[in-house]
């Protein structure tokens, strides 16, 4: 089922690893041409334009876009006890980890009278995007909007796709998550007409074609979504800010021969069961690890509910099995492939989690799976995917804050420096900026 790449007796550079590795992926631009005149048109026209799309791609409209607080009281008072109290332990996680990553202001001395402090600002209205699609998220809603509440900002949105089997709403459980969390503002919308939405706003309407609420825009977009959301996320990403522009789901597991078979493959699945596009990779040294993982997938793989889906993703391009020759080798590719999940399960896991470069988090031994991260670890599981883990980091509190310097400067602090200020303007032909420098010294600074 998976497809190997034998890297051992070899030493590739790092363009070669990155050739070599078992890499999917979506191309963005392939979709822009049917994204873009949607974009378009909710901007030109906001609410009309956002429902007529959605009724065409997700065959339904909603009587209005924002979602009744009736409705979301409804569906917190409807979800099953053990769902709620699930969710209501992986919020508390979630917050204890995010509220430690809040910011300090800094405050430098630079001279005497000349201080720089910079200043943690939080975004003023942020729009999260909640999926729909193949399965449903409220983990999604936790991690977006535990760490925008955390880092202080003042009015959120979730977006969700309207559903034809809850009335046009979304989803009753992304819903009652919304409701834990506080949460009060939630429009029934998504794809690509509710990111435009997010991006540009509009006016409700409600089902008697009154003018309803204004539909304020956002200034930050967060959240996964499909190939369509995330172009609809670089059309719209001159208007808004966006976390990332996030592919197919994706895990890389690093082990040596004294990982039990077993759970590797449970693990392979549990990420190939998002889609058909995630990918799953195991780098190992053991090549009899690779063959009881291979057997271990043949059964596991059978039982599974959504075993067509998990044979496809798995036996993808995206998919496969790397052997190398040692655990210091096989720390070289899973820094080149730079996954969205990467688990160590190998002797002395810690030590060598602790020498990885590239992951957007790391889970740590045997006891450490990634869906405990998605669910009730306290970390973050919107990730950055498809090698962006080289540069990118995941949702937290800082991607909702703004640093912002704040220069404070007395006179004598500025005459100190100033005919600094004026060589420099000189040195790059910019004589009014030294000019504003003079200005203030009414000549008694160097010409």
């Amino acid at each position: 089922m998976l497809a190997r790449t034998d890297l051992r007796g070899s030493t590739p550079t790092l363009a070669e690893l990155r050739r070599a590795l078992p890499r999917g992926g979506t191309d963005v631009n392939a979709v822009l041409d049917t994204v873009t005149p949607v974009v378009h048109a909710v901007a030109e026209t906001g609410t009309p334009a956002a429902l007529e799309f959605g009724e065409k791609f997700d065959g339904v409209k909603p009587t209005s876009v924002r979602v009744p607080a009736q409705v979301i009281a409804d569906a917190l008072a409807g979800l099953d006890e053990q769902v709620a109290d699930a969710l209501r332990e992986s919020i508390a996680r979630a917050r204890r980890v995010h509220a430690d990553q809040r910011r300090a202001t800094t405050r430098t001395q630079v001279v005497d009278g000349g201080v720089v402090s910079e200043k943690w600002i939080p975004v003023r209205r942020v729009g999260l995007y909640v999926p729909g699609g193949n399965a449903v998220y409220p983990s999604s809603v936790i991690m977006n909007v535990v760490p925008a509440q955390e880092a202080g900002v003042g009015s959120l949105v979730v977006a969700s796709p309207p559903q034809k089997d809850f009335g046009g709403w979304p989803h009753p459980t992304i819903l009652a998550a919304c409701a834990l969390l506080g949460v009060d503002e939630v429009w029934a919308v998504g794809g690509a007409q509710g990111v435009a939405l997010l991006a540009y706003g509009g006016t409700d309407t409600d089902a008697a074609d009154e003018p309803g609420a204004v539909l304020d825009p956002v200034d930050l977009i967060t959240g996964p979504g499909n190939i369509y959301v995330t172009a609809a996320k670089r059309l719209c990403r001159s208007v808004v800010g966006i976390d990332s522009e996030a592919g197919p789901t994706e895990i890389a597991i690093l082990a040596d021969d004294s990982a039990d078979a077993g759970i590797i493959a449970s693990d392979l699945i549990s990420q190939a069961e998002h889609d058909v596009l995630a990918a799953s990779v195991l780098v190992t040294d053991s090549v009899e690890l690779a063959d009881a993982v291979d057997a271990a997938l043949e059964q596991q793989v059978a039982a599974t509910k959504h075993r067509e889906r998990v044979t496809t993703a798995l036996s993808g391009e995206q998919s496969g099995i790397v052997l190398v020759d040692d655990v210091e080798a096989g720390l070289a590719v899973v820094d080149a492939y730079a996954a969205e999940h990467l688990e160590i399960q190998t002797r002395d896991a810690a030590a060598v989690a602790d020498r990885v470069h590239n992951a957007g988090a790391i889970f740590v031994g045997p006891y450490a799976p990634v869906s405990l991260g998605d669910y009730c670890a306290g970390s973050n599981h919107v990730l950055p995917t498809s090698g962006s883990a080289r540069f990118a980091s995941g949702l937290s509190v800082q991607t909702f804050l703004k640093g912002v310097h704040v220069i404070d400067y007395d006179e004598a602090a500025l005459r100190e420096v100033a005919d600094k200020v004026v060589t420099l303007a000189d040195a790059e032909d910019l004589p009014g900026h030294g000019d504003a420098v003079k200005q203030r010294f009414a000549g008694s600074v160097r010409p």
